[in-house]
């Protein structure tokens, strides 16, 4: 996936007129983007619109607009967007009881060893960001790649193939199917 660059973002001034549109867009196209897997893990696979929504309002709720600020924004969110044969997520620990954050979060330590996309029969391990978690502690906010094998981008891009999304960690053991909308979102992705 072709990577953003300055002449992608339109920085607060521009981007404030425009805000309401885009934002109903990116809305639109991330609801065949998110995926529920169990009651407390959503994943939001990311491409291009979603990134620039992003930093954009990154510019926005931060008034970045130094070109060299705006350019660490750029920096920071194309080390999300996925490179050639992958998909991007960004994995959700969602938790609405404040009092149970911490154990919510204990009890899923480990978790990047147990996240797969599951394409035509294929599981594909997700890759998590080594710079956001450690081996004793977990955040709730993740960022993780699938690098698709050949055959896998190929099921992908057909009609029909059954593409799911698995968690089988000890304490947390939930599988969602991703609905055609999802799955032809992010064949697109690949194309």
């Amino acid at each position: 996936m072709k990577k953003l660059t300055r002449a992608d973002i339109r920085g607060p001034q521009i981007y404030a007129a425009i805000r309401d549109d885009l934002r109903k867009r990116v809305i639109e196209l991330k609801r065949a983007r998110r995926v529920s897997v169990g009651p407390q893990v959503t994943l939001v696979f990311e491409n291009r619109a979603t990134m620039i929504m992003q930093v954009e309002e990154m510019c926005r709720a931060e008034s970045i607009s130094a070109p060299e600020k705006i350019q660490e924004e750029i920096d920071t969110y194309n080390k999300i967007l996925p490179d050639e044969g992958q998909l991007a997520a960004t994995l959700l620990v969602e938790i609405t009881d404040e009092a149970q954050i911490a154990t919510t979060l204990e009890r899923l330590v480990g978790l990047q060893d147990h996240v797969w996309l599951v394409v035509g029969g294929e599981r594909v391990k997700a890759e998590f960001d080594p710079e956001q978690f450690a081996a004793d502690k977990l955040a709730a906010v993740q960022y993780l790649k699938f690098t698709l094998p050949a055959a896998a981008r190929a099921a992908l891009a057909e009609v029909g193939t059954a593409v799911a999304l698995a968690i089988d960690h000890p304490g947390y053991r939930h599988e969602a199917r991703l609905s055609e909308a999802s799955r032809a979102s992010l064949a697109d992705d690949l194309a």
